[in-house]
């Protein structure tokens, strides 16, 4: 009849069952709780788990009369069940928001914190779980010094410090952060912890001075590094299954610092799959270049640019394009971050001699058509590549230089045959990642003609163009009307009110010819080669960006942050 909504009707009924209602929109689950319970059985039952309370396991029905799903829960968990009630389009959008199947394995992630209360009585356990401020405020009410605790007390579950390195571990991994960074001062400094995200730092939390210790120690353990050692680096892995509900991996290194402190940097390494290469931001040209490039039979591809510029997604995304069941492909990377069906994946560990260079040996004698290799970073793994991509195999790899064409003089660095390299090599492509436009609040204006010409101005630096043929082929591809249509940040809730959301690739992909063919055979400046290079069609970094700035996806402010 309209006269009442299911949410008040299901908050009456609860009432006359003496039950809680429980508001799952602004709840905060336990994954311990989440791991008990399968997604299958969740969802053929209309319900979820919430908590742990007392050695009882709190569930939130849809029909919490039905005694017969709860007798079964209690043999599937063998614990006490306490239901309390919840909506059937809560129930689901939890499901959605919190469960994710796999294998059989069950993967959780955790909710924002909240401080609303839930109606009626609900186990006070139910009420504080997991929200990172509330259990930074019990670590500060617990009766015993942090710096007095046992290494097997900081290895328990039901510790407070515990739940919160888990908790801070599946909010970064919730809020699409690629590190987290704890910087530790000496004297009664707090910690600070920030995370970040699309290439920035954000705080995240600030921890009093006394926790450090244990803070580091508890990651230490997880990592399975040794917690006596302070002075040295170390580095190491947690696989976060073991103590979450989330299929996550954290690279970790701990840096000793001044005052015989130590700071902790962990990488997020969550299995994510292949971008499509036609999802990469290239223009159609480059595209269908790259593309017809990438199914030469031999050769080499070099992708180039700094930690975290996303050459690693760029090679997956060319492997993706040639993966099929009639080519065998290797990859030796560190770590494996992407992974593919259908792609041998090896992980090198240097400690026990698997470097890149053997990886590499290896791949030779177990019949490849194409080799990926994380990193050329020195003389032995560089001379198996080239000679492997002359030998009738197509090799791709990475490497941390500038721009493509200083990446040409960093390999005869290494001591290449320049006239070998130069037979091998098909392209470089150095790349950034810029800072994107919210799509919800980016604004639109009309830039006035002084903009437009010192963006001309700025495209046409290092070469010998005119900004008038710019501007009169900008116009051409860019105007609606005859007017350009730029794009700012405004700033909403999506972004965090900063108007930017999400990062995408700028380019600058260096084909070979015969022309730099021989500049690389005469072992040619790089400003030579750089010339040659715009000269046969390839776009700068800045230029790219310039070009995406025009298209209304990023701004120049972006674009001058990352390329110069």
């Amino acid at each position: 009849m309209g006269v009442i909504d299911e949410r008040t009707l299901h908050n009456a009924m609860a009432k006359k069952l003496g039950i809680p209602f429980v508001s799952l929109d602004k709840f905060n689950f336990d994954p311990n709780a989440l791991r008990l319970v399968k997604a299958v059985f969740a969802r053929k039952n209309s319900l979820i788990p919430l908590c742990i309370y007392k050695q009882s396991l709190v569930i939130a029905f849809q029909d919490p009369m039905n005694n017969k799903v709860i007798e079964e829960l209690r043999f599937l968990t063998q614990m006490n069940i306490l239901p309390a009630m919840a909506s059937r389009d809560d129930i689901a959008e939890a499901i959605n928001n919190y469960y994710g199947v796999s294998d059989g394995v069950i993967y959780a992630e955790n909710n924002e914190s909240s401080d609303e209360k839930i109606e009626f009585e609900m186990p006070e356990h139910a009420s504080d779980q997991l929200g990172i401020n509330d259990l930074a405020s019990k670590l500060m009410l617990e009766e015993t010094p942090l710096e007095t605790f046992k290494d097997e007390s900081i290895a328990e579950s039901d510790n407070t410090l515990v739940q919160l390195v888990n908790k801070m571990i599946m909010d970064a991994h919730k809020d699409g952060v690629s590190d987290i960074h704890i910087e530790t001062y000496p004297d009664k400094k707090n910690t600070h912890i920030r995370f970040r995200k699309d290439g920035g730092l954000k705080k995240y939390l600030e921890l009093p001075s006394n926790f450090r210790n244990a803070l580091i120690s508890r990651i230490k353990i997880m990592s399975q590094l040794d917690i006596s050692e302070k002075r040295k680096p170390q580095d190491g892995k947690i696989d976060f299954k073991q103590f979450g509900p989330a299929k996550i991996e954290l690279r970790v290194a701990t840096i000793p610092t001044a005052n015989g402190l130590e700071d902790v940097v962990m990488r997020l390494l969550a299995a994510s799959k292949p971008v499509p290469i036609d999802s990469l931001n290239l223009s159609h040209a480059r595209l269908e270049a790259l593309k017809q490039i990438v199914q030469r039979p031999y050769g080499l591809i070099l992708v180039c640019g700094p930690t975290g510029s996303g050459k690693t997604t760029t090679l997956h995304s060319l492997l993706g394009y040639i993966n099929t069941p009639e080519r065998k492909i290797w990859t030796a990377e560190d770590p494996v971050e992407i992974t593919q069906t259908g792609l041998r994946q090896v992980q090198v560990n240097a400690k026990t001699g698997w470097t890149f260079a053997a990886a590499m040996r290896s791949f030779l004698r177990a019949d490849p058509d194409v080799i990926m290799v994380g990193e050329m970073r020195d003389y032995e793994t560089t001379h198996t590549g080239i000679e492997a991509s002359l030998t009738g195999h197509l090799v791709l790899s990475t490497l941390h230089t500038n721009s493509a064409p200083e990446s040409i003089t960093r390999m005869l660095d290494l001591g290449m045959d320049p006239f070998n390299f130069a037979d091998a090599l098909l392209a470089i492509i150095a790349q950034r990642l810029a800072k994107t436009l919210c799509v919800n609040c980016k604004e639109n204006y009309t830039p006035s003609d002084e903009e437009i010409r010192a963006l001309a101005t700025e495209f046409i630096i290092g070469t010998t163009w005119e900004s008038n043929d710019i501007i009169q082929q900008w116009k051409n591809q860019y105007t609606k009307n005859g007017e350009f249509q730029l794009c700012r940040a405004k700033g909403c809730k999506t972004c965090d009110n900063k108007g930017y959301k999400g990062r995408l690739g700028l380019y600058e992909m260096m084909l070979i010819n015969p022309e730099l063919k021989h500049l690389i055979q005469t072992k040619a400046t790089v400003s030579h080669i750089l010339s040659a290079a715009l000269d046969s069609g390839m776009n700068t970094l800045k230029q790219d960006g310039i070009q995406k700035v025009l298209q209304g996806l990023t701004d120049v402010t972006q674009v001058r942050a990352v390329a110069n």
